[in-house]
């Protein structure tokens, strides 16, 4: 699938990346399209994806927080379940978000320099260059966190998913084959653990008017 693209090439690695993990989390709930207590990754995520149990709560907790896996507490258990439309919606804002961060960083840094190369002319070090290089050595450091961030988020080819958005029959397709996925977890949460349709909705935050798209 689209989604492990990159991590395919890179299977002979020893050990997995802590984006590795993410990414091989995010194929359980994909490939599954299953909702899951955090017990049952515990499981599931050792034995089909290599992933340490010890890392799973870290890793899962950290998608969650990217907002590319939701959680709910439903009685006294916490539930986890992914969309593959949402996660790419959430990795694209993060996308967005730090690549902005980024040019605005370099920016500053692109002054900075400007500033010490002046400081330079006619003058020995002074406070005031001092404090510029500082700035500039900080700048630098946050240019490369962020660099770092943005190559996390660039999981998937974007000549991918930029074909998967223009092609409107695939989105068609997909977006009915996931009102399917949904309502065979509603069906599957109303048989095993009773709730009503509407207790469900709720919790899953599903509109009442929600259907397949003709």
């Amino acid at each position: 699938m689209w989604w492990c693209v990159f991590f395919l090439l890179q299977s002979k690695k020893k050990g997995l990346s802590f984006e590795e993990k993410r990414a091989r989390m995010m194929e359980i709930f994909f490939e599954t399209k299953d909702v899951f207590q955090l017990k049952d990754i515990e499981k599931i995520a050792p034995k089909e994806k290599g992933i340490t149990s010890m890392s799973v709560k870290e890793i899962l907790q950290s998608l969650v927080d990217d907002g590319m896996v939701d959680t709910d507490r439903i009685g006294t258990s916490n539930y986890f379940w992914a969309f593959p439309s949402k996660a790419l919606h959430a990795r694209k804002r993060k996308l967005e978000e730090l690549e902005s961060q980024f040019a605005e960083s370099s920016q500053k840094k692109e002054a900075l320099q400007k500033s010490i190369e002046k400081a330079k002319i006619g003058r020995e070090d002074t406070a005031e260059r001092a404090a510029l290089v500082e700035e500039l050595a900080a700048l630098r450091q946050k240019k490369e966190q962020l660099k770092a961030e943005i190559d996390k988020y660039r999981e998937c080819d974007p000549d991918v998913v930029e074909e998967m958005r223009q092609t409107n029959k695939v989105a068609k397709e997909a977006v009915n084959r996931w009102t399917d996925n949904i309502f065979s977890i509603k069906s599957w949460a109303k048989r095993k653990f009773g709730f009503e349709e509407s207790r469900i909705d709720k919790s899953f935050g599903i509109p009442e008017d929600f259907d397949y798209i003709d």
